[in-house]
């Protein structure tokens, strides 16, 4: 089996421009390639989770990667599956998030001479003449064709930026661009991405001609209708210091019974013959399942020792030991802490607020005795544990 069958089996590839010539390329590691990431956060998230894990796919197989740094495209905002315009961000924030997402990469993928590369396309958007930029690019575009995109579609109604508007435009040059100048053959992105990058192909078909559009090819990946686990309501990032090992774990240990196998074949690097047998897990195995996807990519992201930890915390707990040295921990100066001060504190609600809510549901414990009053008060000197729910909780001590 070839990467390109591979990646067909894991339910990673949805939509493609040209079939048969991306097999011949992913196959024989011919495939210069591009995935882009815009620099909105100073972590990549869970979100990302796939795109990191494909390059580290294809790369694996002999595919040269290029890391796309949107440190240009982040200025304009992306309209694609959101309701509003993203929150306009300083060149500075956009420098500094960048340098954290270079740190992050670099644990998936091996960068070097001959290797994976990196680039932000701030080095040539920011330098682009308007004027020029309309008369080279803008008459290669059909308004009509972009506003029946599906990108545009669900933004038409509440009002749609002129800023974002171009951000199609500027997509479709940075594959024009990496075609140009890093011999870049292929592009990936999410399902939600595919008006935006066929633009870029029709680009280079465009500009270039059609010889050149022939090693031009759109690949997309899809993790449309997974639903994963919940850490407070939050984004559940990369950088330990966001999103400790233990709550990355616990996310993909809640997902749904319904998604684990396939985040399994999607995000773990488990051979393929071991899931076929895990297809045929029900009931109590599919925890076991879920157990085994927290677990491997807990090790991707954060090591095997973090993984071990947290696997070993979350065994005690569930397991009905109850306590563990690796048990997340939130210590207070005081031998005394309200359970709502130590549900914010410990992030396991985002607010007081929630907190309160929480309570009065009935979801809150603390060393397994319901609490049902608002203005609790729990005694940490010796230790307590606090849970929300049956699958997320922490541990309280006082300094």
């Amino acid at each position: 089996m070839g990467i390109y069958e591979e990646l067909k089996e894991r339910g990673l590839i949805a939509q493609v421009t040209d079939e048969p010539l991306i097999r011949e390329l992913i196959n024989n590691g011919k495939a210069t390639f591009y995935i882009g990431f815009d620099c909105t956060a100073d972590s990549l998230t869970a979100g990302h989770f796939m795109a990191l894990t494909l390059m580290k796919r294809l790369q694996m197989a002999g595919n040269k990667p290029i890391a796309l740094i949107g440190g240009g495209t982040t200025m304009i905002g992306d309209p694609s599956g959101r309701s509003d315009m993203r929150k306009m961000l300083t060149r500075e924030d956009i420098d500094h998030n960048a340098e954290c997402f270079k740190k992050q990469m670099s644990r998936f993928i091996e960068f070097g001479e001959g290797k994976a590369v990196m680039v932000n396309n701030a080095d040539w958007l920011l330098n682009l003449n308007y004027v020029d930029l309309l008369r080279e690019v803008g008459a290669c575009f059909s308004v009509n064709n972009m506003l029946r995109a599906e990108c545009y579609k669900q933004r038409m109604e509440k009002g749609l930026s002129f800023l974002e508007f171009n951000y199609m435009i500027m997509q479709s040059y940075d594959f024009y661009y990496l075609f140009k100048n890093y011999d870049c053959n292929l592009q990936f992105g999410g399902d939600d991405q595919w008006s935006n990058m066929l633009g870029g192909t029709e680009l280079i078909r465009r500009k270039l001609g059609k010889d050149a559009s022939a090693m031009t090819i759109t690949l997309l990946t899809d993790s449309n209708g997974i639903k994963m686990g919940k850490t407070a309501g939050n984004a559940v990032w990369l950088d330990a210091e966001k999103t400790p090992p233990y709550d990355f774990f616990q996310y993909w240990r809640n997902v749904a019974d319904a998604d684990v196998i396939k985040c399994i074949k999607m995000l773990t690097f488990l051979p393929l013959e071991e899931i076929r047998e895990m297809e045929k897990w029900e009931g109590g195995q599919l925890n076991k399942a879920k157990e085994i996807l927290a677990y491997e990519l807990t090790k991707l992201v954060h090591g095997e020792e973090e993984a071990e930890k947290a696997l070993e915390a979350a065994r005690a707990v569930f397991g009905g030991s109850g306590s563990s040295d690796n048990m997340p921990t939130c210590a207070f100066d005081a031998k005394e802490v309200s359970v709502i001060e130590a549900l914010v504190a410990s992030r396991l609600a985002p607010s007081k607020a929630e907190a309160r809510r929480l309570i009065q549901q009935g979801g809150v414990s603390v060393n397994d005795e319901k609490i049902t009053d608002i203005s609790a008060v729990v005694d940490i000197s010796g230790g307590a544990i606090l849970k929300k729910g049956k699958k997320q909780f922490v541990k309280l001590t006082a300094k």
